[in-house]
């Protein structure tokens, strides 16, 4: 590898990690404001994207352990985040819902983001958008590896 390409690449990983604390930064913020820790509001997210699902899929999500989703589904539950309804297909599961009023309430909190991000994205071309949406997709899926590899020890 070139000089010059192992020096964008530590840019690469510089900025990653910039951008990942930041991240997760805001969503603690954003979760403190709705009552949520960060990882029961990333949660709620998966659901917000995805739709119902059971335990077992949010835990695949999540790369969480089993026995930290159920906690996290009962506490979302007691906080009224989230409901447990009987899976149409399968009486043996359980489906966990997001409450929709709950998240629309949310949304407000995310308007400066969600408009700078558009903005920002004004500077760039289509193909160089293209570029940042497979890296993006790249980072997500080693990220969700890694906490899997991590939570499984």
């Amino acid at each position: 590898m070139s000089s010059e390409r192992a020096e964008l690449v530590e840019r690469i990983l510089n900025g990653s990690r910039a951008l990942s604390t930041e991240t997760v930064m805001f969503h603690t913020a954003i979760a403190d404001q709705s009552g949520l820790s960060a990882v029961e509001s990333k949660v709620s997210d998966y659901l917000a994207r995805f739709g119902p699902q059971t335990p077992k899929e949010l835990s695949k999500l999540s790369g969480l352990a089993p026995a930290s989703i159920t906690a996290l589904i009962d506490r979302l539950v007691d906080k009224g985040v989230v409901v447990r309804k009987p899976h149409p297909e399968d009486r043996r599961k359980v489906l966990i819902e997001i409450d929709g009023a709950k998240m629309a309430a949310a949304v407000p909190l995310w308007d400066h983001l969600v408009k700078s991000v558009r903005e920002a994205c004004e500077k760039y071309t289509d193909g160089e958008l293209e570029t940042v949406i497979r890296f993006l997709a790249d980072a997500a899926e080693i990220t969700h590896e890694s906490t899997g590899r991590v939570t499984r020890r």
